[in-house]
């Protein structure tokens, strides 16, 4: 049957006609959506393990995300900068931080930030703003270790199921005015709404009343000092929710009296107006002095902050911009004291060199490429011959070769769970063992760590494409597509190498360069054939890595069941 599709797809294509397959070209997704469901709902951690190994086999099997690296987090910092640090899932906090007699940190993280809403944020360079100038029950300790925050503790039920929060008293936003528990019970009701359209709001989906008229199973004592939570199953990870960006609590009457919030029929229209411009009012160790978009961004020390005695940098200068180049030479020239990105050709010198201020900090999350599945690309295809073609394309990359001549810190990856991740069960996720053994059991993961040619002709014959004396693509069944990609000598370096991988056998792939923030509006709307990301753990469990594909994830830019 497999090649009788194969002979009919081949012969539409020659004769210049290809019809709408009758059966989309998009892979079904309902059952990977009961299956996460699932884990969440699993108790036994050695079944949520296999569960889990089973939701990844599925998502690999269609081609739409293909890891190409495993992050980690390099950066430079001036000598004589103490008290920073950063987490496994890339949050770099530097409100304890000093430099000499300086109050004043200049900093750069990227170029402009779309949001810097807590719930509305969906990148890692806008939550580490977010955790500098918000808070949540939650934070994160140098050590790397969970502590409270604005939560002084908590207590669980017997069975797992209700949290119970106590408040530190005298907790105050910016503007001088009382935060309590109901301000955490009106911030994640907002979040977890379907109309606030916050990417990471299906990770309020453990708690009881999620999707409901109702809302959420949560609760604040008329005190305000105590918050309630019960959850539809116990959470390993419920703390690590807690100090999570999207959890972080935000002020009701900022955001609902700011200019745009509602439209002139008093329609919901930009749920995150409030926190477009500076002075907007927050909770965390600064707030947001100025803001000349596409420039740069001043915080300074919030000290309505409950801990803001400690906070020993009263001032942090942001210098907007994606121009690695220009980054780099701004820090040498005594401009910047910190920057997190370098020039490609930068990097090979500063590995070698012993260059005191470049670090290298370890890191869990993956780059990756992200197929569009609805994309134009596979009218005519049924799903099989999509996610072949996908495969295939995957299958061309030398993910080695990217990782010894651009992310030359990253080693290469071909699994979309991090390499580093726990299985949840005192182990490790990415590894073979009697319960499970990857598909390419030799480099552990779904594919080699080098290109294989012969593998990726093998599916595209399979998929009914056609290829000449050369071992080319025939002229009849050709394969094209735009790669969308943010500037940077790394990022634009990784598509270059991809595009010349791709053209062994004839596929043309054109890169489009936007800046950030366009890509993620660009790829949230479903406007792209391929684009570049990255995905940083929420913590350090595969299921955030997993969740976020389910067909009602904000985070779902392959669109897989959308």
């Amino acid at each position: 049957m497999k090649r009788l599709l194969a002979m009919l797809l081949a012969a539409l294509l020659i004769c210049g006609a290809v019809a709408l397959a009758e059966e989309s070209s998009a892979p079904e997704w309902e059952a990977y959506d009961a299956l996460i469901a699932s884990i969440k709902a699993e108790t036994d951690p050695i079944q949520r393990e296999a569960l889990m190994h089973q939701a990844e086999d599925m998502l690999m099997e269609t081609g739409a995300v293909v890891p190409i690296t495993y992050y980690t987090d390099p950066y430079m910092m001036k000598t004589g900068v103490e008290g920073f640090y950063d987490t496994i899932e890339g949050f770099k906090y530097f409100m304890y931080t000093t430099y000499g007699d300086a109050d004043t940190l200049r900093i750069n993280l990227a170029s402009e930030p779309d949001r810097l809403d807590p719930a509305l944020n969906y990148t890692l360079d806008g939550a580490c703003l977010v955790v500098n100038s918000f808070g949540g029950l939650y934070t994160h300790a140098a050590d790397g270790t969970l502590q409270p925050d604005f939560a002084t503790g908590y207590t669980v039920s017997d069975d797992g199921l209700t949290y119970v929060f106590t408040l530190r008293e005298g907790l105050l936003w910016s503007d001088g005015t009382p935060l309590t528990a109901a301000d955490f019970v009106y911030s994640w009701n907002r979040a977890a709404n379907p109309e606030t359209g916050a990417a990471y709001g299906y990770l309020f989906s453990v708690i009881a009343g999620y999707g409901s008229e109702e809302g959420l199973d949560i609760s604040a004592s008329d005190d305000g000092l105590t918050f309630t939570v019960n959850l539809n199953a116990p959470c390993p990870y419920m703390l690590d929710l807690a100090a999570f960006p999207v959890f972080y609590p935000v002020q009701q009457a900022s955001v609902e009296a700011a200019e745009g919030y509602l439209d002139a029929d008093g329609n919901l229209l930009d749920p995150g107006a409030w926190a477009t411009e500076a002075g907007f009012v927050s909770s965390g160790a600064y707030v947001l002095e100025s803001w000349t978009h596409d420039e740069s961004m001043v915080y300074v020390k919030n000290p309505n902050y409950w801990n803001a005695e400690n906070v020993t940098m009263e001032r942090l200068e942001l210098m907007l911009s994606a121009d690695d180049s220009v980054i780099y030479a701004a820090y040498n020239a005594g401009d910047l004291d910190f920057i997190d990105t370098m020039p490609a050709d930068e990097m090979p010198g500063l590995l070698e060199s012993g260059n005191p201020e470049f670090y290298v900090g370890e890191n869990l999350g993956t780059y990756f490429l992200c197929f569009n599945v609805n994309s134009p690309m596979f009218e005519g295809m049924t799903s099989e011959q999509a996610s072949s073609v996908r495969r295939a394309i995957s299958m061309l990359i030398d993910r080695s070769w990217i990782s010894e001549t651009v992310r030359l810190t990253e080693p290469p990856a071909n699994t979309f769970v991090p390499a580093a991740m726990s299985d949840g069960n005192g182990g490790a996720f990415r590894q073979n063992d009697d319960a499970y053994t990857y598909l390419n059991a030799g480099d552990v993961g779904y594919m080699s760590l080098t290109a294989d040619v012969e593998g990726a002709v093998a599916l595209l014959e399979e998929a009914g494409f056609q290829f000449d004396e050369n071992g080319m693509l025939s002229a009849q069944t050709p394969i094209s597509f735009e790669y969308l990609v943010n500037p940077g000598t790394q990022h634009e370096g990784v598509a270059q190498l991809i595009q010349e991988d791709l053209a062994v056998i004839g596929i043309e792939m054109t890169i489009r360069t936007v800046e950030w923030n366009v890509l993620g509006g660009e790829m949230m709307a479903g406007n792209f054939d391929v684009g570049r990301l990255g995905m940083n753990a929420d913590f350090n469990d595969p299921i955030c890595f997993l969740e976020m594909f389910i067909s009602t994830s904000g985070n779902n830019y392959c669109r897989l069941g959308m």
